[in-house]
């Protein structure tokens, strides 16, 4: 029966009004109008400040006189230069609205409401907004020592019959990463009957080891990938899915044929040509990165090692000193995140910056501390 709101006359399912009225993320942008002025440092959303290649921007401009088609819907020629370089077939590959999009997919595609599905307590919470709003039933696991714990995964998923476990590697929110032979160790180990999706959004940034073989015949597992990190896209919105083609396939089924504009496929084909550009990129970022744990130290603060384009940075008391060093940054003009789950939430997390945004950090954390 569907629920009526008694000051209007429309009407939602019960699912939906049971929902809180949030999103996963208080954007910078809302921040700013609330501020009523911009950021002068934005490393907080893990956008990669250094940019798309400068032949992304160049063959965009030239095609932006396209726009007025609509983009592939079978987005061909990505999903078949994307297989060339996995060494995969195109059907192996999805290409979505980001891996955001394609999380939403694949919870609507495996879950209905109250079957349990397994995350962390404190990751990514865009995978829980998702599994709440088709009425799944989350069932959380702690990290250990700062990593996401797979053993306890897979504890989780036998004890509640999950469909879904949500595995990142390296880990958003807290930079840590497990190497290729002990995520290979935790897919072989999913039980039948359940699915794991292994988030690699920060993959290019690992330690060469990090990323296991992808291997298109195990059902078991459907991994996913972005242009927004490394590539610096992140406002085109293009993620790919690498799995078993009959479960590729069922995307199909429900995703937005038309989700993807023209545009964004142009630039991710560009993007994947330009190799040399992303190596350069990776440089900036471990520069920016080491730069960061530089001040986080000099301020006596205790930078954790990273496999992202971010450090997660200890403040060495609880979440609500944490809170106050992130909200004083905020404050003065530093747009910074942190995790929202004990004990994850000791830290603050900053995204690999531009040079000038750093000298920014770094004049105006000390004032931050001395504040408190």
């Amino acid at each position: 029966m569907l629920e009526k709101n008694i000051m209007t006359d429309y009407q939602v399912n019960p699912l939906v009004g049971r929902l809180p009225a949030t999103v996963p993320f208080v954007g910078p942008e809302t921040q700013e109008r609330m501020r009523g002025k911009a950021f002068q440092a934005r490393i907080g959303a893990n956008e990669n400040v250094f940019g798309p290649s400068p032949r992304v921007i160049e063959v965009m401009q030239s095609r932006a006189k396209e726009s007025w088609m609509y983009g592939d819907p079978e987005f061909h020629e990505l999903r078949t230069t994307l297989a060339e370089q996995l060494g995969v077939a195109p059907q192996n590959v999805m290409v979505g609205e980001g891996i955001d999009g394609l999380l939403g997919y694949v919870v609507r595609m495996f879950i209905e409401p109250g079957d349990a599905v397994v995350s962390s307590a404190g990751a990514y919470p865009t995978f829980n907004y998702h599994v709440q709003g088709f009425g799944g039933n989350l069932q959380f696991v702690p990290y250990h020592k700062d990593h996401e714990d797979g053993e306890a995964f897979l504890s989780a998923v036998k004890k509640h019959q999950a469909k879904l476990v949500y595995f990142a590697n390296p880990d958003n929110p807290m930079g840590s990463w497990w190497d290729a032979d002990y995520v290979g160790s935790i897919i072989k180990s999913v039980p039948e009957g359940s699915l794991l999706i292994l988030d690699e959004a920060y993959g290019e940034f690992a330690p060469e080891g990090t990323l296991p073989p992808i291997d298109v015949d195990n059902c078991r597992v459907i991994r996913m990938r972005t242009f927004s990190k490394a590539y610096g896209l992140a406002g085109m919105r293009i993620g790919y899915a690498i799995g078993n083609a009959g479960m590729i396939a069922e995307f199909n089924k429900v995703r937005n044929h038309f989700g993807l504009s023209r545009l964004s496929q142009i630039a991710a084909l560009e993007a994947i040509k330009d190799q040399q550009y992303l190596k350069l990129v990776q440089q900036q970022v471990n520069n920016a990165l080491q730069r960061i744990e530089q001040i986080a130290l000099a301020n006596q603060l205790n930078p954790l090692p990273t496999a992202a384009n971010f450090v997660t940075i200890d403040c060495g008391r609880d979440g609500d000193y944490a809170v106050s060093v992130m909200k004083g940054l905020i404050e003065r003009g530093v747009f910074v995140r942190m995790p929202g789950v004990t004990p994850l939430n000791r830290c603050i997390r900053i995204t690999a910056g531009l040079s000038k945004e750093l000298d920014f950090l770094e004049e105006t954390l000390p004032e931050v501390l001395k504040a408190i």
